[in-house]
């Protein structure tokens, strides 16, 4: 019992990290990935879509319905089945727990562990204008880069059932469950140099050289 109460406690960790992110999820709602996929999906931002879609976090919700999962569900004790029970959906899907006037959009469990989960409550940060400015989208609840490793560690750490002590091989040699920066290289998906900041620009320089074709 006190293993699975730790798992809990610890995974209850996923959506309310510290004392910043609790508040962030208390002052902003979330939209779901269709909404990111409006500017996130395209080509010219990094389509960074593509990356999550192919990576194990979109199949986080997925893998709780393998006989694995229920597995370790029952080794831990839980009595419901390991989608529908709170110790796996915590970190499984995105927005577990949040009150449902904080979610503008509808967020599905399918989703996994979307872009909402890692950078905060997308509504009030999401539109272009804001998103260009890094400074103007954290005062609107994109959570800071600073915060990103503690985010991910609420997760990915031992007191997860899967977890893997000596899953990756540090520069110098040492083995670890878990390091940041290994695993954000795992998963490229990064805004390109030349685009970041400047993507209202060049949008609008793109129509504005359609425009001028069609008229010639």
């Amino acid at each position: 019992m006190r293993a699975r109460s730790t798992l809990l406690l610890q995974l209850g960790l996923f959506l309310l990290g510290d004392a910043g992110l609790a508040a962030a999820q208390a002052e902003h709602d979330y939209v779901g990935i269709e909404k990111c996929r409006s500017c996130h999906e395209k080509q010219r931002m990094g389509d960074q879509v593509a990356v999550w879609s192919a990576g194990p976090h979109a199949g986080a919700y997925a893998t709780l319905l393998s006989e694995h999962s229920a597995s370790i569900a029952r080794q831990l004790g839980v009595e419901e089945p390991a989608h529908e029970s709170d110790a796996c959906l915590r970190c499984h899907v995105t927005a577990f727990g949040v009150p449902p006037v904080r979610i503008a959009n509808p967020v599905s469990a399918s989703d996994g562990v979307q872009c909402e989960s890692c950078h905060g409550p997308g509504r009030d940060y999401r539109k272009k204008k804001i998103m260009s400015n890094r400074e103007k989208a954290e005062k609107k609840g994109l959570w800071k880069v600073a915060e990103e490793a503690s985010i991910c560690l609420a997760c990915h750490n031992p007191d997860s059932p899967t977890f893997d002590p000596d899953r990756y091989e540090l520069v110098d040699g040492r083995r670890a469950g878990f390091d940041f920066e290994l695993a954000k290289a795992r998963i490229p998906h990064a805004i390109p140099a030349d685009v970041k900041g400047r993507f209202i620009e060049l949008e609008a320089a793109e129509k504005a050289a359609k425009k001028a074709a069609k008229a010639q």
